[in-house]
C-alpha cells in the first residue's frame, strides 16, 4: 500500500475509534449529570491528588510531542528519551489516579458495597475507564520504543509514532475535559 494512502487509512481508523471513545465518555458524563437529580446523591470535593495527575498527563503530552519532533529530525536517542519520559509520566498518572481513588474511600465514598453511593460509583467508573485507556496507551508507547530501538522508524517513516501521539494527546485532552467537567459538576 502506498505510504500516503496507508497513513490516510490508518488515521481515519484511529479517528473513528476516537469518536467512539468520545461518545462512550459523553454517555458516562451524561449519566453523571442526570444522576445528580437523585435524592440519594452525595456531593463531594475532588481529592487534590487529581490535580497532580492532571499536570502529569499534560506534561506527558508535551514529552510525546517532543519525541515525535526528535524522530522527524532522525534523532533516535532523543526520541527514546522523550518516549521513556512519556511512559514514566503516564505510569505516574495511573499511580496518582489510584491515590485519588484511595482518597475517595478515605472520605467514605465507595465504588461498591453497602456504603457505596451513585456519585462515587459513577466518578470511579469514568476515572477507571480513562485509566484503562491510558494503560493501553502505555503499551503502545512500549511498542513504539521497541520499534524505535529496532530502527523501524525514520524521519520520513514514523506513522506508528504519529498515530501513538494522536491517541496519547486525545487521552490527555479527554482527561483535562473530564477533570474540568468534575470541577464544574461535583
Amino acid at each position: 500500500m502506498e505510504q500516503s494512502l496507508k497513513e490516510k487509512t490508518f488515521k481515519q481508523m484511529l479517528f473513528f475509534a476516537l469518536i467512539a471513545l468520545t461518545m462512550s465518555f459523553a454517555g458516562l458524563t451524561s449519566a453523571y449529570v442526570i444522576s445528580r437529580k437523585r435524592e440519594d446523591w452525595v456531593s463531594f470535593d475532588m481529592p487534590k491528588v487529581f490535580y497532580i495527575s492532571t499536570l502529569l498527563i499534560i506534561l506527558s503530552s508535551i514529552t510525546f510531542y517532543l519525541a515525535k519532533k526528535a524522530m522527524e529530525k532522525e534523532n533516535r536517542s532523543k526520541t527514546n528519551l522523550f518516549l521513556i519520559l512519556t511512559l514514566l509520566l503516564g505510569a505516574s498518572f495511573i499511580y496518582f489516579q489510584f491515590q485519588g481513588y484511595l482518597a475517595l474511600t478515605q472520605m467514605g465514598l465507595f465504588f461498591t458495597g453497602p456504603k457505596s453511593n451513585v456519585a462515587a460509583s459513577l466518578f470511579d467508573v469514568i476515572a477507571v475507564a480513562h485509566a484503562v485507556h491510558i494503560m493501553v496507551g502505555l503499551v503502545i508507547i512500549l511498542v513504539l520504543l521497541v520499534k524505535n530501538y529496532q530502527q523501524k522508524y525514520s524521519a520520513v517513516n514514523h506513522l506508528g509514532i504519529t498515530l501513538g501521539e494522536i491517541f496519547w494527546h486525545f487521552l490527555g485532552a479527554l482527561w483535562v475535559a473530564l477533570f474540568v467537567f468534575f470541577l464544574l459538576v461535583i
